[in-house]
């Protein structure tokens, strides 16, 4: 791995601990996959799970950017946690309490014997307890999904973080910090079943 690409040049002090790239991951549902397909960009968010040394993502078997991917194509796999907007007196010092983290590599494909207990965990990350309401996965179904691992190695990873006041405050105006949260709303029902018991913890 490129030592450079995994190392900030802008902001040192920014610089994260691999504790930070853990709590990225594992609090944001959502992350980015970048790669390059015939020589354009491509990058798609998509929901991607950290299970110890790896990130786990995965797919349809026709998608044919995510098929490069497994085989061999580097990719790297982003996320960000908005944690408050930095408030200054002048916009050149706005900024953001934030946390992030990229992951760079080449994605292995899960083997097809744990392929379904891969898609458990998944479900299990988003929405804990779900897969114990749900029937098992069918044999087309497991054979329609492509799912990957990258693994999250010594020198293949960067992570980020800032957080405190607005820097240099003089007093002529207000400064400040305003935090930034995200939360789970009222389920709307498509069905006349009562909620389930995942559902129910998640929204408690």
């Amino acid at each position: 791995m490129n030592e450079a690409l995994c190392t900030l040049t802008r902001k040192p002090d920014r610089a994260a601990e691999r504790d930070v790239l853990d709590e990225v991951f594992d609090r944001s549902l959502v992350a980015t996959v970048s790669t390059v397909v015939d020589g354009q960009p491509w990058v798609v968010p998509t929901f991607v799970i950290r299970d110890g040394n790896r990130l786990l993502l995965h797919g349809s078997t026709g998608a044919g950017a995510l098929r490069h991917v497994a085989n061999g194509a580097p990719v790297a796999v982003s996320a960000f946690l908005l944690d408050a907007l930095v408030v200054a007196e002048r916009q050149f010092e706005h900024s953001a309490n934030y946390r992030s983290a990229v992951v760079r590599g080449t994605c292995t494909e899960v083997g097809e014997a744990d392929t379904a207990t891969t898609l458990d965990l998944f479900t299990e990350r988003i929405l804990p307890g779900r897969p114990a309401e749900c029937p098992a996965h069918t044999t087309r179904e497991l054979a329609a999904t492509l799912v990957l691992e990258l693994a999250i190695t010594g020198d293949n990873w960067i992570a980020k973080q800032r957080s405190g006041p607005p820097s240099m405050p003089t007093g002529e105006s207000w400064v400040g910090v305003i935090p930034v949260h995200s939360a789970y709303g009222t389920p709307v029902s498509d069905s006349r079943c009562p909620l389930p018991n995942s559902v129910c913890r998640l929204i408690g």
